[in-house]
């Protein structure tokens, strides 16, 4: 069985904070009217992008991964004993039957 290290969350909290920080100072200087041209599309593809940076460190921050995680290794624990079962039941016939 691995044993996972335990990630610390302080780290994911900071770098939320200074992406908010990010996002709150420079969407009002980004130019956001639509006759500006390419810096209109810069502007909002920038801002998604840090959007999406502050939805991964929430995702993270909210612990879905771990429930997700629980519930991937309680599936893997019970293949894990299904295979178990069936390779011991196959070798016990195999045995029997080279006696």
């Amino acid at each position: 069985m691995k044993v996972v290290k335990k990630k610390s969350k302080w780290k994911h909290a900071v770098y939320l904070i200074l992406a908010l920080a990010m996002l709150v100072y420079a969407v009002p200087l980004i130019k956001l009217s639509p006759s500006e041209g390419w810096v209109f599309w810069f502007g909002i593809v920038w801002a998604a992008f840090a959007l999406l940076v502050v939805g991964a460190h929430l995702h993270f921050l909210l612990g879905v991964n771990e429930e997700k995680q629980r519930a991937l290794d309680a599936v893997r624990r019970a293949k894990l004993k299904e295979w178990q079962s069936k390779w011991g039941a196959e070798d016990r016939q195999n045995q029997s039957h080279s006696l």
